[in-house]
């Protein structure tokens, strides 16, 4: 009896303890720090220590229907190891207390943005601008009398890291209008309007236990004696750099491989006895692979028959099965083109046709139809869903979605109604574009190949970078298109392809020589670009002599010989001022080494988007070009002398000192479907001419309306 009741009593504590734990375990689960935010496609993710609910050391709101990440009323752009950048748009009239809530317990404004303001009652010793010079960009009703100028303020770093609200009283000014932030979570320096940048922190001050290994602490400094810290991995690895959490989600530092081949054959990674291993399994695997090749090729020779009757929709699902491109209903295609209208058609390509569609939210984009009965043009699609919806950047063109009914594969892009850079080079949209906007369509196109080349794993050569696959949206923003040609650069067995592909005039001559991909591939075609951006002309034209017929050929005759002057778009104007003729002949410099005919003496992507955006942030320094650069002069042909280019260096733009440069608005948007069929081109069925792609391209996501 005794032994019974005591086994009940144990029972009973047994299941008083497995409550009292399941209760803790779900109490735990439910302070867990939650870090994802939105649904289905739109869901974005954030890292530690920032999250969306009250288990996160650092909480931000959530919009779970759009996916957009807000402080306060202001949605947040990007956040990085150094800051978070969110957007503040131009508005008259804002009182300081709209914007309080950018100053939280653990984040602030940096001290390196540079504020607006209106209605100040003293000078604040810096610059002074009317709220007029924005208000056709911006779109923005006048500012009354009282607060129509504005007042730029900055200030140098002076022991605090951060903007306290404190500080904008004592500024004697009574709104805010925008904000400048200076980009330096990124390895090129760029400063953007309409954004502000905010310090970020945790409480205490940095100790040997505050972050993890392989990480080093920032202290950030916040006034009245009070210190906070965030930590960041070393150079050669990634994470969060903080100690590892479940809970909240901290992931330390893992290391990422930084060992090239050329490294290791030197020892550099392991010591000179893994050569020996090394060449034995270079010799190996040679042989393994010309056995595999001879399988492969019999196999193939089989096969080929079965491929070419493989349908659109098992290809399309091949390639989109594992993506996130969403899939969209044939009916809602052909309810958006209005039945692939002729009225709707912009154009048609080696490949397909592209339609201008609108779907029920009134959003315009650009829908291309494949024929499917041609197997190559199939692979291209493959191969661009694939790449597509494995990237991310602002400057590549969007894949909004695919169609795999009806037996016709068809892809959905973003809408870009500037149509192309090359149209408005060419003077068959608009009357050309001022130096301004095509140094910034220049920047932005480079930035987006190195993005390519070396933020991506492996990394993406595209080899068909032209004028005509740069498109411009409303605000002449470039996007990359057309990445039927893009290859994975993996191995060096990958770059080798049966025949050249891409577009006469743009192709590598190493590459057309000897069929060997590389990322210097890319640098040459961008080399030619920028030639069309300074000069205008066609990159084949078999009007110019024969010597001349090549742009590239002739750019580099004349930049080599120091007469860049012969060979400026005279639109461009490039002697009213000093700045303008400058950056003229420092891009055309660039230009220079990134078509040198050895791929080892050209400049990576990487160096060609810093140097171009240098020379862009080059006209934010006063006094750099007081005095116009020497013209280049050419020598005559009796005496066969040469003057080499004669081009100023170009400096790094200071963020202390710095005036406003806003770029004009794009013109006006599509406003009737009758617009788009009178500004669409000529078919690129037409006989090919000169300045027209080769068939293996297909280039139509831009012709839009005006």
């Amino acid at each position: 009896m005794i032994f019974e009741e005591t086994q009940l009593a144990l029972i009973i504590i047994a299941s008083i303890l497995l409550i009292t734990s399941t209760r803790a375990h779900s109490h735990d689960l439910s302070i867990q720090c939650r870090k994802s935010c939105g649904t289905g496609d739109s869901i974005r993710w954030v890292p530690y220590p920032f999250g969306f609910s009250d288990g996160c050391s650092i909480r931000l709101n959530c919009s779970h229907q759009t996916g957009d990440i807000r402080i306060g009323d202001f949605q947040v752009q990007n956040i990085t190891p150094n800051g978070v950048l969110v957007s503040l748009p131009a508005e008259c009239n804002r009182s300081f207390e709209l914007i309080k809530p950018l100053f939280g317990h653990y984040y602030a404004p940096a001290w390196r943005n540079g504020l607006l303001l209106q209605n100040c009652s003293r000078s604040l010793n810096s610059c002074l601008i009317p709220t007029s010079a924005f208000s056709n960009q911006l779109q923005l009703k006048s500012c009354d009398a009282k607060s129509d100028n504005l007042s730029c303020y900055s200030r140098q770093k002076s022991g605090i890291d951060i903007l306290r609200y404190e500080n904008l009283s004592s500024m004697d000014c009574k709104f805010i209008f925008s904000s400048f932030a200076v980009g330096s979570n990124v390895p090129i320096l760029s400063l953007e309007f309409e954004r502000i940048e905010l310090d970020w922190w945790l409480q205490g001050n940095c100790t040997a236990d505050s972050c993890s290994e392989n990480s080093n602490c920032t202290e950030v400094t916040l006034g009245d004696g009070k210190i906070g810290y965030r930590c960041q991995c070393n150079k050669g690895f990634a994470g969060d750099g903080f100690k590892v959490n479940s809970r909240e989600g901290a992931k330390g530092c893992r290391r990422v491989s930084g060992c090239n081949a050329s490294k290791y054959i030197n020892g550099d990674c392991g010591g000179t006895t893994r050569v020996g291993v090394l060449v034995g399994g270079v010799i190996a695997g040679a042989l393994l692979m010309a056995g595999l090749a001879l399988i492969c090729y019999f196999v193939r020779q089989r096969s080929t028959s079965m491929r070419n009757r493989l349908s659109a929709k098992r290809l399309l699902c091949e390639a989109a099965g594992n993506s996130s491109v969403p899939f969209y209903a044939y009916k809602e295609i052909e309810r958006a083109t209005n039945g692939f209208s002729e009225k709707q058609r912009l154009g048609t390509g080696a490949y397909g046709t592209v339609y201008a569609g609108k779907f029920h939210n009134d959003d315009w984009v650009a829908i291309k139809k494949i024929r499917h009965r041609d197997t190559d043009s199939i692979d291209q699609v493959m191969n661009e869903i694939k790449l597509l919806s494995s990237v991310s950047h602002p400057n590549l063109v969007r894949l909004l979605g695919c169609c795999i009914e009806e037996g016709e594969p068809i892809l959905v892009y973003e809408f870009m109604p500037n149509g192309t850079l090359c149209q408005h080079l060419q003077r068959e949209r608009g009357i050309g574009l001022p130096w301004t906007i095509r140094l910034t369509i220049a920047a932005e196109t480079a930035n987006a190949i190195a993005y390519l080349h070396s933020a991506m794993n492996p990394p993406i050569y595209h080899r068909d970078i032209k004028s005509s696959n740069i498109l411009l949206d409303y605000n002449y923003k470039s996007k990359i298109a057309d990445f039927g040609l893009s290859r994975l650069g993996m191995t060096e067995l990958s770059h080798i392809s049966t025949a050249p592909q891409g577009t006469p005039g743009y192709l590598d001559p190493q590459y057309h020589q000897y069929f060997h991909l590389s990322d210097k591939s890319d640098v040459y075609s961008f080399g030619v670009v920028l030639v069309e951006i300074i000069t205008g002309l066609k990159v084949v034209d078999f009007s110019r002599p024969h010597s001349e017929v090549n742009l590239a050929a002739l750019a580099i005759d004349r930049i080599g010989r120091g007469c860049v002057d012969e060979i400026i778009d005279p639109y461009l104007d490039p002697n009213k001022d000093a700045w303008t003729l400058s950056s003229i002949h420092n891009v055309a410099e660039l230009a220079f080494r990134c078509l040198a005919f050895h791929r080892d003496m050209r400049p990576t992507m990487m160096e060609v988007a810093e140097e171009l955006e240098n020379i862009r942030l080059s006209a934010w320094v006063p006094n750099m070009y007081l005095a116009s650069p020497a013209a280049s002069t050419c020598s005559s042909m009796d005496n066969g002398s040469e003057k080499s280019l004669s081009v100023s260096s170009v400096k790094k733009a200071g963020v202390a000192s710095r005036r406003l440069l806003v770029q004009q608005r794009a013109v006006d948007c599509l406003t009737s479907l009758e617009e788009v069929k009178d500004s669409s081109p000529v078919s690129v069925q037409d006989p090919w001419l000169s300045e027209q792609s080769s068939p293996s391209t297909n280039s139509l996501l831009g012709n839009a309306v005006q």
